[in-house]
């Protein structure tokens, strides 16, 4: 039997007071080539067994397991190390049994892993406060830009090239129905052009990525002496926060906020999520904020107790009052962030970062000795990015068939750099490995 809560004269009342003909309308801006004409056929039930199989069958369609394959791919998702700590602690029943955290009384280790994932980022970022994680890196930009319009009331954004081509697609569908005015920075020799900037009475904030989708290091000494005396807000996102164990962090450089991916810190690139939304900024903005605080204080009886102290989500307060409708809490990823951070330190949180920046910086000499040539002059973290050989597009295809994943063309993203790979490289190339997959080039050339 169908479960319809309406009747259809119930229907025809709401469609009129909306000034809508029929339900169809309200579905219009999905385009009809992606819309199933009909229901789709939902295969028969299968025996655990079979279903086993059927899966099994899917997953070796892939080219290559995460698992067994050398990459040198970025550009947002990242091979780390996850120590095995990691996911022993996440499976304990403390935090994968445990109440919702709105219910403080039984839910006391995920509130207190929380309150110490929020203390970890704001150290790593030297930013005053950050909340209990977003659904990812791009909605965490996204909602960045709706809390600097609600700051200002302006409604015109200066937003960098060379943020993830990804996170600028998702800013669009956040902000198109606010009718913002985001205008696009120049890119040259892999840095941000802010000269140029004029920041009118309407400019809300300016938005960079740094390290950026080239790998490159952000002038943010620049970019803080261009807002000084104005009361233009800064953005700072970042697809590989890893490299803030090695470089200044933006809260050196007085950021308004610090917003982007942690999925580098204990988390898998697991094809494409789940991931984990950072954000960050001044105590003043407190309010103004998105998602929730844990905080700290004391239960009736003297004890340490840890509880929401702000939930600014329309769960929590009436909707048009709401600083976000649209984020949702990663704990788990959260919690897995905060285990690395932990786990690792401030010292072994740059000496992952060094490793990373030292095989990066061999890779690029090694590939560039082979006939590859520099694109930019400009400082980078374990991204980098080359102009390749003609043939090298083939050369690609053949390494892939071998399990080898040598960079990603930028032709997709960026139409002016078609001889273009982003190169990637973290501590979990060996130099051998390294060593080999120029070899592998070098026959092929």
């Amino acid at each position: 039997m169908k479960y319809i809560p309406h009747s259809n004269e119930e229907i025809k009342e709401m469609l009129k007071a909306i000034n809508i003909k029929n339900i169809d309308e309200l579905f219009r801006d999905i385009k009809n080539d992606i819309k199933f004409p009909d229901i789709p056929q939902i295969p028969t039930t299968h025996s655990e067994p079979k279903l086993l199989k059927y899966l099994k069958k899917l997953s070796d369609k892939n080219i290559t397991p995460l698992d067994n394959g050398i990459f040198f791919t970025g550009a947002g998702r990242y091979f780390h190390y996850i120590p095995a700590i990691i996911p022993y602690l996440t499976s304990r029943s403390e935090f994968s049994t445990c109440y919702t955290p709105y219910q403080a009384e039984i839910s006391q280790g995920t509130l207190q892993s929380t309150y110490e994932y929020q203390t970890l980022i704001c150290n790593l970022f030297k930013m005053d406060v950050a909340n209990a994680s977003m659904y990812d890196g791009a909605s965490s930009l996204a909602e960045a830009i709706l809390m600097a319009h609600r700051l200002t009331d302006k409604k015109t954004f200066y937003i960098s090239r060379g943020i993830h081509p990804y996170y600028r697609e998702v800013l669009k569908t956040y902000t198109n129905p606010l009718e913002l005015n985001i205008m696009e920075l120049p890119v040259k020799n892999g840095i941000t052009e802010i000269d140029n900037i004029e920041t009118t009475n309407d400019l809300a904030a300016v938005i960079l990525q740094s390290p950026n989708f080239f790998g490159c290091i952000e002038d943010l000494t620049s970019l803080q002496k261009k807002l000084e005396n104005t009361k233009v807000l800064s953005i700072i996102t970042f697809t590989e926060p890893l490299a803030y164990g090695l470089f200044k962090a933006p809260g050196n450089f007085n950021i308004d906020i610090v917003c982007g991916e942690g999925q580098s810190f204990g988390l898998p690139p697991a094809f494409g999520g789940p991931s984990l939304g950072i954000f960050t900024t001044k105590l003043s903005y407190l309010r103004s904020m998105p998602g929730r605080i844990v905080g700290k204080t004391i239960d009736r009886d003297g004890n340490t107790a840890f509880c929401l102290t702000l939930s600014t989500r329309e769960q929590h307060i009436r909707r048009e009052k709401a600083t976000s409708n649209i984020c949702t809490n990663e704990n788990l990823c959260a919690l897995s962030a905060c285990i690395y951070l932990a786990y690792t330190g401030k010292e072994g949180l740059k000496k992952i970062a060094k490793l990373n920046y030292d095989k990066s910086h061999y890779l690029e000499e090694k590939l560039i000795d082979t006939g590859f040539k520099k694109t930019f002059d400009s400082q980078f973290f374990n991204e980098f990015v080359l102009e390749v050989p003609k043939c090298f597009n083939k050369i690609h295809k053949k390494l892939q068939k071998k399990g080898i994943f040598a960079g990603i063309s930028l032709k997709e993203f960026y139409p002016e750099f078609t001889e273009h790979y982003l190169f990637t490289v973290t501590e979990l190339n060996s130099k051998e490995e390294i060593d080999f997959v120029v070899s592998e080039v070098q026959n092929e050339l």
